[in-house]
């Protein structure tokens, strides 16, 4: 039926299928049925969308041929040769846009569609059943997606955003050898790590990927304080606050001073790149970490052969203070997604291509694929055939979730059903210590990321770099007064009145989809 085209300089990504209305030629839910006269009126959509080194395109792939039993597009899709970003600033530049355009974040679609350059998906609920009723039942994620002006102009998501957990693991197999106990507080902490090193003297029993994800870090670590790296909303309290000038952040501050002086972290901590972690985090070198929820079968199925007791498990967060919360901070979503062009012909039948996405059967397929060639049903229960025992490697011979572009709604069990019982068990576990909600993410005007981008970052370089010098010894914390003054100085409570008014904006917006 029908056929992905790809140019000489451009790989593909997916979507999903064609959406629609019941009646003569479409299947429930709106999908076309093969051999119907809406599936011969074929379709032809350009799109920019996102490559993704890991899953690299295949022509190959058979999400191509259930893709042709499903649509009656084809999409002519073109990818970019360096970052998407720079890619996008061009096309739109250039005013010659693609129908189709992925964006690797709200922040970047909310700029351009303000600048008249996206198409606000609300105009075409009428026309988008499925997402309308999707948007019903997930308010909260589609309110999420509302640019500054009240505006859609990036289709929302959900499910695909549980794999960016982050979660402490430590060594299980190490722990029961010297009769240890998870650390309940970050005092158990560094008592177990002071044991820990006493064991094993060249040892540094806690490293972290640091210097490669910075934001992840510096947000774990205050959230395990019950503050915040940025500004940030303090739901007990009902406020926006600056955390990195609050007494708790101090407090930790404090703690990973102490962790440094014993040699219970690396000396360059801060600077670990991740094939330096792997090395350390494989060779009992360390012992506990913060990283990826996937890196529980990364390592165990490394260290398989070589060393059959090494067992990388979940572990509970520690809390900060004296009777404070067990949390992990919340980043299980995906903020990148796909928009349509404003200068696009095809604007209706675009909406109409979308909005299958937010079926039962659109997720089916973009989640576990075809029934039978993919997948198999036993007892209820959806399963990947005997072939597919990897995630990564399923995704590289099926094209199913291979780069963003290819999803929206995603059933996240067709990944997990690929786990192992230890990965299955740490998403299980690691659930029960997620806060009462996400951080806010209010959407910016111009004047307002002006801010962002001139304060907010000067904020940011000082906060980095007064924690490097807290916690390597270079500046005494005698002098924390003096660095609240400064933070003060550049701008922290002009960065928080900015947070403020951009969340009472969208708190104050009515997401209508009637």
């Amino acid at each position: 039926m029908y056929k992905i085209v790809t140019s000489s300089v451009a790989s593909v990504m997916v979507l999903s299928l064609l959406a629609g209305c019941s009646g003569t030629g479409k299947e429930p839910g709106g999908a076309v049925k093969e051999g119907s006269p809406e599936a011969s009126a074929k379709k032809t959509f350009t799109a920019l969308l996102d490559n993704n080194a890991t899953f690299p395109y295949s022509k190959d792939w058979p999400f191509w041929k259930w893709l042709e039993e499903k649509t009656g597009v084809t999409l002519q899709v073109q990818t970019p040769s360096g970052k998407l970003t720079d890619s996008l600033n061009l096309t739109i530049a250039s005013n010659n846009l693609p129908d189709l355009m992925s964006m690797p974040s709200r922040r970047d679609s909310d700029r351009f569609g303000q600048q008249g350059a996206l198409v606000n998906i609300l105009d075409y609920l009428d026309q988008m059943p499925n997402l309308k009723k999707w948007i019903e039942k997930y308010p909260d994620e589609a309110k999420a997606m509302l640019a500054a002006d009240g505006k859609m102009y990036m289709f929302p998501n959900q499910g695909f955003g549980e794999t960016n957990r982050m979660i402490w693991m430590y060594r299980e197999d190490i722990f029961k050898k010297h009769g240890l106990t998870m650390p309940k507080t970050y005092e158990e902490l560094y008592q177990t790590m002071k044991k820990l090193k006493e064991a094993y003297p060249d040892s540094y029993p806690l490293s972290l990927r640091f210097g490669q994800i910075p934001d992840e870090m510096y947000a774990h670590m205050t959230t395990n304080y019950q503050t915040g790296a940025d500004a940030y909303y303090d739901f007990d309290k009902k406020e926006w606050r600056y955390g990195p000038i609050e007494d708790n952040y101090k407090a930790m501050v404090a703690m990973w001073n102490k962790f440094y002086k014993e040699g219970l972290i690396p000396p360059d901590f801060l600077s670990i790149q991740t094939k330096q972690w792997q090395d350390t985090m494989s060779t009992d070198k360390s012992f506990i970490t913060i990283d990826y929820i996937s890196r529980v079968d990364f390592f165990n199925n490394a260290m398989k052969k070589e060393k059959p007791d090494y067992n990388m498990q979940f572990m509970a967060p520690p809390a900060g203070l004296p009777g404070g919360k067990q949390l992990n901070p919340y980043f299980h979503y995906l903020d990148g997604g796909m928009t349509v062009a404003s200068t696009s012909k095809n604007v209706k039948d675009v909406m109409k291509f979308m909005d299958f996405f937010y079926t039962e059967e659109g997720k089916t397929l973009a989640s576990w694929g075809k029934e039978g060639d993919s997948y198999v049903v036993e007892n209820g229960q959806k399963k990947f055939k005997p072939e597919f025992t990897d995630v990564t490697e399923m995704r590289k011979i099926t094209g199913l979730q291979a780069n963003r572009g290819v999803y929206t709604w995603i059933d996240y069990n067709s990944h997990l059903s690929l786990f192992s019982k230890d990965l299955q068990n740490a998403y299980k576990e690691a659930a029960k210590y997620d806060p009462v909600a996400m951080q806010p993410r209010p959407s910016f005007t111009e004047k307002e990321n002006e801010v962002l981008s001139v304060t907010g970052q000067a904020l940011k370089k000082h906060r980095e770099e007064s924690f490097a010098k807290f916690v390597l010894g270079t500046r005494s914390l005698d002098e924390w007064g003096k660095y609240v003054e400064e933070m003060k100085n550049l701008g922290a409570q002009k960065l928080v009145d900015t947070y403020k008014e951009a969340y009472k904006r969208v708190e104050s917006t009515q997401l209508k989809v009637k």
